[in-house]
């Protein structure tokens, strides 16, 4: 829970409720100015992530609900929009980096994939972070947490990307120019909880166009196996790739999506 006061614009807190919905259990002023991001309960345990300028995931007790408290935090650039467990041990976050602009400024940038090690609750720890692509790079995992896919049998975690690169433009007279190329599909990723991310393949799902102009229905919505076929389905299409050679392309059906136009940026 966010809340304002007349000395800090703002500061996180937490509450515990019984089922009458009384308050029988708070923490309070956890991160002034910070607004909270994402949270996920395992066992007696709360992963809370906030942000202004770096991204702290605080590990909260609440064996005691009438005692909750901070046991431990690891403050990181960026930010986590989704927590997901991994195993009892390690959480991944899916969020975005950050960088300061010009003007002091804090400014999202591309999507960052990260792991975390919480066996020391006291002290936990960045395994490995992944940034995908740039400034306006966006995932829908980030609205929506359907859209994220683990299996740790298989060993496949996919994310879906709307990647944006930025490329300055030789010789212009104009500081700063760019033109930017733009990516739609999946990541497909394995999983070491000691070592981190493996990268196994790239879907494309968009039929292709690059500049300023993004499908709107070529956004990879969802993910699914069945057997060894990993499908990504999108508002204009359904793509099914070997999950032993992601390269290998095995149905692309596409689908109407006359109600849904291309937009630009």
């Amino acid at each position: 829970m966010s809340d304002w006061s007349s000395d800090i614009k703002q500061y996180s807190n937490v509450y515990v409720f019984d089922p009458d919905l009384k308050i029988i259990g708070r923490l309070e002023h956890l991160a002034p100015e910070e607004k909270i991001y994402s949270a996920r309960f395992m066992g007696d345990l709360l992963y809370l992530v906030t942000f202004k300028q770096t991204d702290p995931l605080f590990v909260i007790d609440l064996s005691n609900p009438y005692q909750p408290g901070l046991l431990g935090e690891l403050k990181i650039p960026g930010y986590s929009d989704y927590l997901h467990p991994y195993d009892d041990t390690h959480l991944i976050g899916i969020g975005k980096d950050t960088m300061e602009n010009e003007w002091g400024g804090i400014i999202p940038t591309g999507v960052k994939i990260a792991l975390f090690d919480v066996s020391n609750v006291n002290n936990p720890r960045l395994v490995e972070s992944i940034v995908i692509g740039e400034k306006g790079s966006d995932s829908a995992v980030l609205s929506d947490h359907r859209a994220f896919l683990l299996d740790k049998e298989k060993n496949i975690m996919a994310i879906p990307v709307r990647e944006v690169i930025h490329i300055p433009v030789q010789g212009s007279r104009y500081e700063g120019s760019h033109t930017k190329e733009t990516w739609q599909g999946t990541y497909v990723f394995g999983i070491d909880p000691e070592a981190g991310f493996t990268e196994k393949g790239r879907i494309k799902q968009g039929t292709g166009t690059s500049g300023d102009e993004w499908w709107y229905g070529s956004t990879v919505l969802r993910s699914l196996f069945m057997d060894d076929v990993l499908y990504t389905i999108s508002r204009d299409r359904i793509v099914g790739s070997d999950l032993r050679d992601l390269t290998r392309r095995l149905m692309d059906i596409g689908i109407s999506h006359d109600d849904h136009p291309s937009y630009y940026f």
